[in-house]
């Protein structure tokens, strides 16, 4: 496993990370299984792992927490997410910060991952939406400072919209911002144009969601391809999006390089960017562990081929089913 510095926090993260999203939230999961995995990753070296309170109502927390406290001696990190108390994603212009992220309730639920984790500090704690238009308020900068100060977290994040990357670029130059969450993936190129160079200039340290694009890119998604209406995919992949993604995926594997999967050329596409600290995968079952965590040791890709990926590039725009 190889490391990078993530931003100006002094850590040193893991460049592949572990997402518990689908243990918390996802069907399919088995607790015993999502633990066996996060153990596996940590005796492999990952040490950067991303929660939030929103992935069942604190279970992902909870589970982290059983990891964190079996592993005394590791210097394992934490990232976790503050839920918007009007619980809508993602953030709109119309909503008003107070209805969002009011004192109280970033603070009461700042305790209440703290619990789960059986930690008196978040390392990295997240405002699970942003929208730019909050960034003036004033206990914006109010809660983040009392949050440091009182040694309830280390360091201060936000997770961008989908498809936003632009939609907090003003709130990285206020200084309180330690490190942002975004999409991005071969597909979803555009945090290049503004937000990467943000990040390097303030040295602000990126973690990557969704490079699998929620699953396309792992290959084996078809036409037939069905979630349970309790999971999340099921609205995100309905059959027009199922359809042109497909579409897409099949174009990629005509370029794949002979002895490389797709997936293994996704996660190396992100990682062969300088701007990004760690890439986030889901990965519930111990093999996926194993297969994933493997692809730090390959490096980037080479030039030629991430040339040509440049023109996979897939501009996309929020819709009602991407959130």
């Amino acid at each position: 496993m190889k490391y990078r510095k993530f931003g100006r926090t002094g850590f040193e993260v893991s460049e592949i990370a572990h997402g518990l999203w689908g243990m918390g939230g996802w069907s399919g999961s088995d607790n015993d299984q999502s633990l066996a995995a996060l153990q596996l990753a940590t005796d492999l070296g990952c040490n950067f792992f991303d929660t939030a309170w929103a992935y069942g109502q604190g279970k992902s927390d909870a589970l982290l927490g059983q990891i964190l406290g079996k592993n005394p001696g590791k210097a394992l990190i934490a990232a976790s997410k503050i839920p918007p108390k009007n619980l809508r994603w993602p953030a709109l212009p119309r909503y008003r910060y107070h209805d969002v992220f009011p004192p109280d309730h970033v603070l009461d639920y700042a305790d209440r991952i703290r619990r789960r984790l059986g930690s008196d500090t978040i390392d990295v704690l997240q405002f699970h939406v942003w929208d730019d238009h909050w960034t003036e308020e004033a206990d914006f900068r109010d809660t983040v400072e009392k949050l440091k100060e009182r040694g309830i977290i280390r360091a201060f994040g936000l997770s961008l919209n989908r498809w936003e990357p632009e939609n907090g670029l003003r709130a990285l130059r206020t200084g309180l911002v330690d490190a942002v969450q975004v999409i991005y993936s071969i597909f979803d190129q555009s945090p290049e144009d503004e937000l990467f160079p943000t990040c390097q200039e303030l040295n602000i340290g990126v973690i990557v969601r969704v490079a699998l694009d929620e699953g396309s890119l792992g290959g084996k998604m078809t036409e037939k391809t069905k979630f349970p209406a309790t999971d999340w995919r099921s609205g995100y992949f309905n059959p027009e999006n199922l359809k042109r993604t497909l579409e897409r995926v099949e174009r990629l594997k005509q370029i794949l390089p002979l002895g490389m999967s797709l997936p293994e050329m996704a996660l190396r596409f992100v990682l062969s960017h300088p701007a990004v600290s760690t890439v986030i995968v889901g990965m519930r079952k111990p093999e996926h562990v194993q297969e994933n965590l493997s692809l730090s040791d390959k490096g980037s890709l080479g030039r030629d081929l991430l040339e040509q990926l440049k023109a996979h590039r897939w501009e996309r725009k929020p819709a009602p089913w991407s959130d």
